[in-house]
């Protein structure tokens, strides 16, 4: 009997908000709102945009103030608080000659070593020379527009930094702390109670970046020291690597020293971190499992690097499309007619349970993640080019499911997740998949939604954006429409999909399954088959029994009230970031241990070291 690896919170941020409590997913379907939760999603972002403080952070917004929010949020034109994209700085090389030569000073600290072939330095005083030669090799500030001038930002005025004592982090870890605070926060648990119950060595913690940190706290500024005339720091290239958001949780926000690992699959690199944490809860390895990533690629050198490729939509393939009047905000567009995929930032976070200890501990059941699936690509002609791997893990998390539900749950009661980057080759690609799949499978009508159209690719947070939306859609039946789109491309397969360009409203309970998505570069395929919460509470109340089940909701009000007491607070713009730098420290010298048993000191709890031989019928 495997243990089932239930979602017991989730939190993070992204283009479209604070993503606990449905807040980001509330956002991307705003228009399917009723009047008073409109206001109240408008409100929450408010006051995180820094619009709104204090006993102002809630109520009714002005015209003015609404359409404020409106403009901050989602995928919209890049904001100068990156960089200008018409004018980023870069150096152009030139090499200078003149027949009567060159003479000129400079300070003598400032002299390369060696001295260029023809340099003649002549020493002057307070510390200066004067040098002649006859030509000189320079690089000269210059500036060139990189056309790319969309992209999928946090809110408008919410900087992560300014939450929590963030000195020199780069912005990766700040979304990553911010994150996993959000998550943890948002169980209604204290955590230290949740670390308890679970056991020191049964807590797991996965999550990284794709990317790796490249704002100039981390690896883009160790790269680009000595070529600025700078120095490398002692920080940038610890901080800078791809395992630091899980790093960054475990020792700032959960103290934890339980199982740990950052595994990075290009643009399923979310799923492939939720993939280590579900074995892990299903065969017992562990009893809490955190998920997460977060990237931050908002800089010059990463769309640059994009571009070049060809990837990214850029203004010449928006004319295109839009003529001379480019709608930035529909720049993602999934299945239409598109030009090249829209980069955005974020974190996305959840807290897996085996099914007894949330039952245990009374923690709120927002669904449950059956099983995750990966398969590479095999021969490639082209690294960045789709291939077979991806027609495995649909099929196989589509068979689970199957297995797990039955026939008419998987054909009338399930939708999908779509990767839907929004390029030419994956609306063919991706959409021949789950055509020829749900055919095989008899499904009709299979509905198809693509989040990116909202938030841009937050590359390693990509999943975990599908993820977060997909717990909206099982809280309020909203399934996001493709609204960045007026028609299905041509070239689109769609024979038994239902691709909308509208919100579709359905009963909750009318939907049991979602399957997430994602076609990575290198052929990081991956799908994830995700269990509704009606579902997942009929199977708790099943293995466990009808009456501790009902012990379990008594517990879970408590706990319920414990979270909105949260949503609250963080709705008047109060995140209380978890940053616990330097707190809790546990002395080494102090852990009491035996050949059976080890004790963390301060109450952090005890670890056996007792095993059953795994090899029993072997030695």
């Amino acid at each position: 009997m495997q243990r089932l690896p239930v979602i017991t919170a989730f939190g993070g941020f992204n283009p479209a908000g604070r993503s606990s409590f449905h807040r980001g997913y509330k956002r991307m379907v705003l228009d399917s709102l009723g009047a008073d939760e409109r206001t109240d999603v408008l409100s929450d972002l408010a006051a995180l945009m820094g619009l709104r403080t204090g006993s102002e952070a809630q109520g009714t917004l002005s015209a003015e103030l609404e359409q404020q929010v409106l403009d901050g949020t989602l995928v919209r034109a890049l904001e100068t608080r990156f960089y200008d994209y018409r004018q980023c700085h870069f150096h152009q090389p030139a090499s200078l000659s003149s027949a009567e030569g060159f003479t000129f000073e400079m300070s003598a600290r400032q002299l390369p070593n060696p001295l260029p072939a023809g340099w003649q330095v002549e020493t002057l005083e307070t510390g200066r020379v004067k040098v002649r030669t006859g030509s000189l090799s320079v690089m000269l500030d210059s500036h060139r527009e990189i056309a790319v001038a969309s992209a999928g930002q946090l809110p408008t005025g919410f900087e992560p930094g300014e939450q929590y004592n963030s000195r020199f982090h780069p912005r990766g870890l700040q979304l990553a702390i911010l994150g996993a605070s959000d998550a943890v926060q948002s169980l209604g648990i204290d955590w230290d109670k949740v670390a308890e119950k679970a056991g020191p060595d049964k807590i797991s913690v996965y999550a990284s970046s794709a990317m790796s940190q490249l704002d100039p706290n981390g690896n883009g500024g160790l790269l680009q020291s000595r070529l600025r005339g700078g120095r490398v720091s002692s920080k940038q290239l610890a901080l800078g690597l791809t395992s630091m958001p899980a790093d960054f949780v475990n020792a700032y926000v959960l103290g934890s020293v339980g199982t740990t690992g950052a595994v990075a699959g290009a643009c399923a690199t979310y799923l492939y971190n939720l993939r280590s944490a579900v074995e892990d809860i299903r065969c017992g390895r562990a009893r809490v499992a955190v998920v997460g990533a977060a990237e931050a690629p908002l800089v010059p050198e990463v769309v640059d690097g994009y571009a070049t490729m060809g990837a990214l939509a850029n203004l010449d393939g928006l004319r295109k499309i839009f003529g001379d009047r480019i709608d930035f905000r529909r720049a993602s567009r999934p299945f239409g007619e598109n030009c090249g995929f829209t980069l955005g930032e974020g974190s996305q976070w959840v807290v897996l349970m085996d099914d007894a200890l949330a039952m245990e501990l009374g923690a709120p059941i927002h669904g449950a993640v059956a099983n995750v699936f990966v398969n590479a690509d095999g021969p490639k002609k082209s690294i960045s080019a789709p291939g077979p791997g991806n027609y495995l893990t649909v099929a196989r998390a589509m068979a689970e499911a199957r297995a797990i539900l039955g026939e008419q749950s998987l054909r009338e009661r399930s939708f999908v997740q779509a990767h839907g980057s929004s390029t030419p080759q994956n609306r063919v690609t991706e959409s021949a998949i789950f055509d020829r799949l749900a055919a095989a499978f008899d499904i009709k009508d299979w509905p198809v939604c693509a989040v990116k159209a909202f938030v841009g690719h937050t590359v390693a947070a990509a999943s975990g954006d599908q993820l977060i939306t997909s717990l909206g859609v099982f809280n309020r039946g909203i399934l996001p429409g493709i609204t960045t789109i007026d028609r299905v491309a041509d070239d689109v397969h769609h024979e038994n999909l239902a691709l909308s360009m509208a919100h579709v409203e359905r009963d909750p309970e009318s939907l049991d399954v979602a399957f997430l998505n994602s076609k990575g570069f290198g052929g990081n395929n991956a799908t994830a088959g995700v269990l509704a919460p009606h579902v997942t509470r009929r199977m708790l109340a099943k293995r466990h029994g009808q009456a501790a089940f009902t012990a379990y909701q008594a517990r879970n009000e408590v706990v319920s009230e414990q979270a909105a007491d949260y949503d609250a607070r963080a709705s008047r713009g109060d995140l209380n970031a978890i940053y616990r730098f330097g707190e809790g420290l546990i002395d080494e010298s102090a852990i009491e241990m035996d050949a059976h048993r080890l004790t963390l000191p301060g109450g952090a709890g005890a670890i056996s070291l007792d095993a059953d031989n795994p090899f029993a019928d072997m030695v």
